[in-house]
């Protein structure tokens, strides 16, 4: 499979211009790109890919008012022009329905304004070199921050500024499945806000509000934000604070996430969540919470995780009504409002904690799909 691996570099003042040359370079052949789609279309004309790129990068090239982009490697744009490629595809399966996930819109054009620019190499276009930098043609060698050692030789890297001045070298590389020592227990997992997730083990997770810890701090800088008048250079500045407090704040968040899923894969053969619709509890007045929790991410670094190392890993149809069920005898006692944290079932008369019951059902209808799917004839207690 596939993975990333990021690691923060440090250009030089020189090196820093070079890759904003390179960035607006990619960016226009980008909108080139997605400007001559739109003109075929509209005159009723087809252009093949090779067609395109050559009339975008090679032919513009020659003309005046595209000479500078000689000025950049080649690759980094050749690229660009596969992104927009890329782009249309994705957009032409999402009607056909051949897509999976929510249904994407045509191609917009890139904005010189956005605060992320990134950049796309292949191999012919970078090199590691024996002193541990990277080398970018037309770029120079940029100092490198190794935290870990690249396990295969990287297709491709990404080189991104992002929204807080930061730059960041991004490695594709094939790295095999490496399946970890079976273990006897699974886990049903239930999601929330006031606990993150409670396990059908037993075990808790408490929410870590990342957000809400930072709220005051970033109220401060984005009031400082609103006080400068636009274009100046302290607006900038005080535009990077305030992307610097975010940037934390989404690292925090990113690494705990990554910590806890890879526990809880290493701990438990088989793993089961609920699939949530993030997007549209997202619109009701909890939205605020509802992002802050980052339950994508979570569930997404699980399913990534369990495939890499073997485990199992399912999720319950998004209507099972696992608060309304009864872990013990199957009694289902209807929905209850969220105030109630317990409850007693009126069939068999057993206690339940609403959190720790739900992640048993949840337990319990994962493994059941995963025999069933593996063609055992099973079914859920009644």
């Amino acid at each position: 499979m596939y993975l990333r691996y990021q690691f923060r570099v440090y250009p030089t003042p020189g090196q820093q211009a070079a890759l904003a040359r390179a960035f607006g370079c990619a960016r226009v052949v980008f909108n080139d790109c997605v400007r001559a789609r739109r003109t075929a279309f509209a005159t009723g004309m087809k252009i093949s890919d090779t067609e395109l790129q050559r009339q975008v990068v090679t032919a513009a090239k020659r003309t005046p008012e595209r000479a500078w982009l000689a000025e950049v490697a080649s690759v980094a744009l050749v690229q660009a022009c596969q992104d927009a490629r890329t782009a249309y595809r994705n957009w032409f399966d999402s009607i056909a329905g051949r897509r999976n996930g929510r249904k994407l819109g045509a191609p917009r054009f890139r904005s010189k304004r956005d605060h992320r620019q990134s950049i796309r190499l292949t191999r012919n276009g970078f090199r590691l070199r024996a002193n541990g930098r990277l080398h970018i043609a037309k770029v120079g060698e940029l100092a490198v921050r190794w935290s870990r050692y690249l396990p295969s030789a990287p297709s491709s890297v990404t080189v991104i500024k992002d929204s807080a001045g930061r730059y960041f070298a991004s490695f594709v590389v094939d790295v095999r499945d490496s399946p970890l020592p079976t273990v006897t227990s699974e886990v049903g997992i239930d999601l929330g806000l006031e606990t993150f997730a409670v396990l059908s083990d037993g075990k808790t997770i408490t929410t870590p509000r990342f957000l809400r810890r930072a709220e005051r701090r970033l109220r401060r800088a984005q009031q400082a934000l609103a006080r400068k008048d636009k274009g100046s250079k302290n607006r900038e500045k005080q535009r990077v604070r305030v992307a610097k407090l975010h940037a934390r704040v989404k690292d925090t968040r990113h690494d705990w996430a990554h910590k806890h899923t890879t526990a809880i894969i290493r701990d438990n053969q088989a793993v089961f969540v609920e699939d949530l619709c993030v997007r549209g509890l997202a619109r009701t007045r909890l939205a605020k919470s509802v992002y802050d929790v980052g339950w994508s991410t979570f569930i997404r670094l699980l399913e990534d995780k369990a495939a890499r190392y073997g485990r199992i890993f399912g999720k319950t149809d998004r209507f099972f009504p696992s608060s309304q069920l009864c872990s013990t005898c199957g009694a289902n006692d209807g929905p209850k409002p969220l105030r109630v944290r317990a409850w007693e079932c009126a069939s068999c008369g057993a206690r339940h904690d609403r959190d720790l019951n739900a992640a048993k059902n949840i337990h319990a209808a994962g493994r059941a799909e995963w025999s069933n799917a593996c063609g055992g004839t099973v079914s859920l207690s009644a």
